[in-house]
């Protein structure tokens, strides 16, 4: 069914305020190899709108023509382009302008040019976007939790304009609504690493490694903080191979008889930057080994630990036998 707004258009060539313009219709050449069959209302708007991108003329008609236009095809740029124009010239209001950018993101919410036109608006407004920009990403999210365009634009606001105070908390309560939203991660890692109101990475790693072990805890199969964790003492390897809070948790879950890649890994990368196994690590894979690679013929906890993941992953076994041998050079 149509909509009401195509069932009550009037056409352009038919309303007297266009009466003194000349439509410009589009230049396919004089054997076009495959001509696209433009619906009638589509092909008179984008006519008019040449006739007004041609002459420059930056009105008020011209104005509500990009809406038009837009309405049409929501990813054409040069309208996009030429209506920005126009709202400098005319001195819009573009707080009126964001609204109609969410309107028309109701059904275009991956579309490049409407992103790039919300940044052009925000930019202008400053931080008076604030509040608006942060609530329309939030929107968007609430929707499509892995939008793309939401989060660079959301991180963008943030970085050029402000707005850190609750922000993570917000990631908090995502990652209350679904543990394993990596986006909600990948942001929270962001806050923590960017705000300027938080103290950086050095400030927050105690806390953050508290709150990351509970969550792998809750779910060991979910690799987002598994890979939180490790991005938390980057750029300090000795720091994260000497936190009791790391191994303990391999630990904790393998002993579990858990069939948990990420803890294996972990466990094997800890041991190949220098940490010390006791025996309860060795019993707990040892335990895993025979249940999953038969009796172990390998001399090392890392060798065991690879023989392991080769039998459980099946996906990456070619990476875990490339892992096994180098690690007589590591001298584990």
């Amino acid at each position: 069914m149509e909509s009401s707004e195509e069932e009550e258009r009037i056409p352009i060539a038919q309303r007297p305020e266009w009466s003194d313009v000349k439509p410009v219709p589009q230049d396919d050449g004089p054997c076009p190899v495959v001509p696209i069959l433009y619906s009638d209302d589509f092909k008179e708007t984008m006519d008019y709108f040449r006739a007004v991108y041609l002459s420059d003329e930056r009105s008020p008609r011209s104005l509500q023509l990009t809406s038009e236009a837009i309405h049409f095809n929501a990813g054409n740029y040069t309208v996009w382009h030429f209506r920005r124009l126009i709202l400098e010239s005319l001195n819009a209001d573009l707080q009126e302008e964001l609204d109609f950018v969410g309107s028309v993101a109701k059904q275009n919410s991956k579309n490049y040019q409407i992103w790039h036109h919300r940044r052009w608006l925000a930019e202008k407004l400053g931080s008076d976007a604030i509040v608006k920009e942060l609530e329309f990403t939030k929107k968007i999210l609430s929707i499509d939790a892995k939008n793309y365009h939401a989060w660079s634009h959301r991180q963008w606001v943030l970085h050029a304009l402000g707005g850190w105070e609750n922000e993570l908390e917000y990631c908090h309560e995502l990652l209350t609504d679904d543990i394993f939203n990596n986006s909600a991660w990948n942001q929270r890692y962001f806050v923590i690493t960017r705000s300027p109101l938080l103290g950086g990475l050095d400030a927050m790693r105690d806390s953050e490694v508290d709150y990351t072990i509970d969550a792998i805890l809750a779910r060991p199969e979910n690799e987002s903080p598994w890979r939180y964790l490790r991005g938390l003492y980057k750029n300090d390897l000795k720091t994260w191979v000497n936190d009791l809070r790391v191994s303990s948790v391999c630990l904790k879950i393998l002993s579990t008889k858990s069939r948990c890649v990420f803890a294996l890994s972990t466990l094997l990368d800890l041991i190949c930057h220098g940490f010390q196994p006791g025996p309860e690590f060795n019993e707990a894979v040892n335990t895993l080994q025979n249940a999953e690679a038969g009796p172990s013929t390998s001399s090392g906890l890392a060798e065991s630990i690879c023989s392991v993941l080769e039998s459980m992953d099946s996906l990456r076994v070619n990476y875990w036998a490339w892992r096994k041998q180098q690690i007589p050079a590591l001298n584990i």
